[in-house]
């Protein structure tokens, strides 16, 4: 949303649709010089609009829960966010392999992200590579059963997505990538992985600000939540 009179930028926001399930909203972002103008909600009003009936979702602060509470949005769970260093704690090795990621994995990728996800999101994971600094890939008998990415945001290295098949999965894939960086780690980690959480803090990692899944039209996000421990992004905080 352009700012009257040629000022530059108002507003804006992102949608990122996965078909007739579900759509994703982000980066809804006011200047300072028009907040509390009611930009947000006409920019918001405009997208449900755009978007029909299709399901939505997205992550939102303390401060934004209540615009999107009355738009019709509700509160489905909590993402706590987890940043340092990560510090060895002497683990069990994990039975899976993990290795960067090649091209001839993308296929197995997508399958098992669509299975977690719970829609197709190839459009998404076929530009990871140019995004992401690194992506590995979780290993067992051949089978990919879990990977993540890495990206660097406000002097952090961001770890998301992150699906794996269990917790032990989800560490050995963390801790390689810690390995690829001199920069603090920063991810988001849905709170019901309350194991995962635990072992971050033993790893010398602290938990940050929290924030809300949220969604409208639907009961909740499709897929396996069990298996998607940190998204690509959410709200910062």
């Amino acid at each position: 949303m352009d700012a009257p009179e040629g000022k530059g930028l108002m507003a804006t926001c992102v949608v990122t649709s996965y078909g007739s399930r579900l759509a994703a909203v982000g980066m809804l972002l006011v200047a300072e010089r028009y907040a509390r103008q009611g930009i947000g909600r006409r920019l918001m009003n405009h997208v449900l609009a755009e978007t029909g009936d299709i399901p939505l979702s997205l992550y939102a602060t303390a401060a934004g829960q209540p615009l999107y509470e009355q738009l019709g949005f509700t509160a489905v769970g909590r993402i706590e966010r987890v940043t340092g260093f990560l510090r060895p704690t002497g683990d069990r090795p994990s039975t899976v392999s993990v290795r960067p990621a090649a091209a001839e994995d993308l296929r197995a990728l997508v399958r098992l992200d669509a299975e977690v996800f719970g829609t197709d999101r190839t459009h998404v994971l076929a530009r990871l590579p140019a995004y992401a600094d690194h992506i590995r890939v979780a290993e067992d008998g051949g089978d990919l059963v879990g990977y993540a990415a890495t990206w660097p945001s406000a002097g952090t290295q961001v770890i998301g997505p992150l699906i794996a098949r269990d917790t032990a999965t989800t560490r050995a894939l963390v801790a390689s990538l810690a390995g690829t960086t001199d920069r603090p780690l920063r991810t988001d980690i849905d709170a019901r992985h309350s194991e995962l959480l635990a072992w971050f803090e033993e790893c010398g990692l602290r938990t940050g600000p929290t924030t809300t899944l949220m969604v409208r039209g639907a009961s909740g996000l499709p897929g396996d939540w069990s298996r998607r421990y940190a998204p690509l992004t959410v709200a910062m905080g």
